[in-house]
Formats: structure tokens, sequence, C-alpha cells
């Protein structure tokens, strides 16, 4: 069979075991975010999300609580120990993103682009060999020498 076609399968969740989700389906796209509003989100300089198709991921456990970090924008979270999952941007209502970090093999699904380098913390290190963008990833990749 080819693996191209073949759904791949990942499982996460937060740290307290609360709420587990399960991803069937080829991820869609993983960056590493530095907007202020995720750093604010995560209480980090930085945060790796990965996109799936929304039919894609299932809740296996728990109950995340949601807020609006934005307009447009809806996030989770665990109501028990406050881990990051999700975002959810309202104009892709059939993309949900995952912290990457919340998977329980995060290291299968490194990113593949860094954006908002406009808001990038100074001290945080870029991985150069990635493409960056200065806002979102629908903008072309910029230089950078950081």
């Amino acid at each position: 069979m080819n693996s191209e076609r073949t759904p791949s399968f990942a499982e996460g969740g937060c740290l307290c075991g609360a709420v587990r989700y399960r991803v069937y389906g080829p991820p869609l796209s993983s960056s590493m975010c530095h907007c202020r509003s995720c750093r604010l989100a995560s209480g980090a300089p930085a945060v790796g999300w990965i996109a799936f198709n929304s039919n894609d991921v299932r809740l296996l456990q728990g109950h995340p609580a949601t807020r609006h970090s934005s307009a447009d924008v809806v996030r989770s979270f665990c109501p028990r120990c406050g881990t990051p999952l999700t975002y959810r941007n309202r104009d892709e209502h059939d993309v949900l993103e995952l912290t990457t970090a919340t998977l329980d093999h995060p290291e299968a699904f490194a990113p593949t682009r860094e954006i908002w380098l406009e808001h990038h913390v100074g001290w945080q290190a870029v991985n150069r060999d990635l493409p960056h963008h200065l806002h979102g990833s629908e903008e072309p990749p910029i230089a950078t020498t950081r």
C-alpha cells in the first residue's frame, strides 16, 4: 500500500492527562510561531503548531475549555492543568491546529517553517534551515540573519 495514502495516526494530550486526542490523516502544515498572542497564551518564546483537517482530529477523553484570543481565533486548553491544546481561525474553520509538543511523539512532526518573526524574542534561536516569514506563512519567506 502507498504510504502517502495511509492515514497517519498520532495521539496526544495535556500535562495532567485529563484531555486526550487522536489524529487520523496527514498534517497540512507544521510551524513554529513567534507571534505575541501565541507567546502570551503559552508562556513560551515560540509555539510549535501542527495543522490537520478538523475532521481528522477526535477527542478521546475530557473536555477542553475555550477562549477567544482575538475576534477571529479560538484557542482551547485543559481546564484542569492549563495546557494549551488547539488553535482555530474563523477563516479556516476546516483546519484545527494542535500544539505540537502535546503529541505523544512530537519529534515525528518537525516544523517546516517559522512564522511571525516580526514578534521574535531576540534571545530565542531560530532554525536557519527553515523558511522564515515576517508574518503568516501566506507571505513569501524573508531572508534572515538571525
